[in-house]
């Protein structure tokens, strides 16, 4: 017998994830994300509490680049986790469990996450 030389079982070289599963990973990260996040809420408020030293403490972090990208991607985790949840209470009342309508509207997800985060920092700045 001839020795064929192929993975046994497909793996992440062989097999490519269809959008859906990726969300749904995303999903379950971002609401992780999203818990640490909040560390950082909580923060900010304990702060605004203890008076203005504690506060400008805050805020230099929450200005600095470093704070500035986890808030940007505090905005982003918690777009797509609640565009993400919606779409699961669209699954959970039946509709959208068709391959297209569910490669769809994973890419609304996205896309529309990538433009609320973006909506969301535009006001912060204008307002």
């Amino acid at each position: 017998m001839a020795q064929i030389e192929r993975p046994l079982s497909p793996h992440l070289q062989v097999y490519r994830l269809p959008l859906t599963a990726l969300a749904s990973i995303t999903h379950r990260a971002t609401g992780v994300g999203l818990g640490f996040g909040t560390l950082l809420l909580t923060w900010w408020l304990v702060a605004a509490a203890s008076g203005p030293e504690a506060y400008g403490n805050f805020q230099w972090f929450a200005g600095s680049i470093l704070g500035i990208l986890i808030l940007f991607g505090f905005t982003w985790a918690l777009s797509f986790h609640l565009l993400n949840g919606l779409r699961h209470l669209f699954w959970d009342a039946g509709w959208g469990f068709d391959k297209q309508e569910s490669h769809k509207a994973s890419l609304l997800v996205v896309g529309g996450s990538v433009a609320l985060t973006v909506i969301v920092w535009i006001a912060a700045f204008i307002f």
